[in-house]
């Protein structure tokens, strides 16, 4: 499989202080991968590290194949990024920041700020100053210049601040359109959760500095799957009854999962089969777990 970030090992350090420890991240080409994670918890300084902005402490990072190193080597014409909140000249317009990114970019074709100034409707404001800008038009100037050279990968940290209902939904839509129909790759960081769990193909999750867990196309398909949780008075007989009857039970806690499709369809033949058995159910809920809650239950937070 062919990655666009690879990295072993990666740690940063401040003094005492491991801000970012020992991660391994493998981003296959083409997809949406979500890094999510508490403010604090590392995401910033993962993305800084992976762009060579900082130097890590141990580790390595490798971008579209190529190693990150000292003197700023990477894939940098390959890559558009926005690291931390966007930055702009406050005294130049929108236009004229565009310009600027689009010869530093060695972009020939004058059209290029045209059409990211379309792409992000900053017409209305492609003369002002960026310096007057709202938040939310500063960072759509952000994404503009990123994309201006069409990169092959996109590496955002937290690509929704400051964006309107209405914004966050365009760049989602933006954003799947570009992995979709031009193959680009997008490296996303994020504590909004339910918004990356509405776009990633993959998700990270980072907590006080270390990757504690990540979620294929597979384990965030059965994220999503509802389920009916079950806890009887008797509650071994209840799995044995349960088993037998063809359902796949796993023991979760106090209680018992069902998956099966047709346990949530049909709580009642569940209920029906535990009393006939002589062990009737307490509880049948049907849960769905969406990003957030397993998040919280994975790092222990309370939200």
């Amino acid at each position: 499989m062919q990655y666009a970030i690879e990295t072993e090992h990666l740690t940063k350090s401040y003094g005492q202080v491991r801000a970012v420890a020992d991660v391994d991240l493998q981003v296959p080409s083409g997809e949406i991968y979500g890094f999510v994670g508490l403010n604090g918890a590392g995401k910033t300084t993962t993305i800084r590290l992976l762009l060579g902005m900082i130097h890590p402490t141990s580790g390595s990072a490798r971008v579209l194949g190529q190693q990150v190193g000292p003197q700023g080597a990477g894939p940098w014409a390959r890559v558009g990024h926005i690291a931390g909140s966007p930055s702009a000249y406050p005294q130049l317009t929108v236009r004229e920041n565009l310009e600027v990114a689009r010869r530093l970019h060695g972009v020939r074709d004058a059209r290029a700020t045209d059409r990211v100034v379309e792409l992000f409707a900053l017409a209305p404001y492609v003369d002002r100053k960026a310096g007057t800008l709202s938040s939310g038009n500063l960072q759509r100037l952000g994404l503009a210049r990123a994309l201006l050279h069409t990169p092959e990968l996109l590496i955002l940290d937290e690509p929704a601040n400051g964006l309107d209902p209405a914004g966050v939904v365009e760049i989602r839509e933006l954003l799947r359109s570009l992995v979709q129909s031009h193959g680009v790759t997008v490296f996303m960081s994020s504590h909004i959760l339910t918004e990356v769990d509405r776009l990633a193909t993959r998700i990270g999750i980072i907590h006080k500095g270390s990757l504690v867990e990540e979620l294929d196309a597979r384990g965030l398909e059965e994220l999503r799957t509802p389920r009916l949780q079950v806890r009887a008075r008797n509650m071994e007989l209840a799995r044995l009854t349960l088993t037998h009857a063809g359902y796949a039970v796993n023991a979760a806690d106090d209680m018992l999962v069902v998956s099966d499709r047709r346990a949530v369809e049909a709580p009642d033949e569940v209920a029906a089969l535990l009393v006939g058995a002589g062990t009737p159910p307490v509880r049948l809920a049907v849960e769905q777990e969406d990003l957030e809650s397993h998040f919280l239950r994975l790092t222990g937070e309370t939200g």
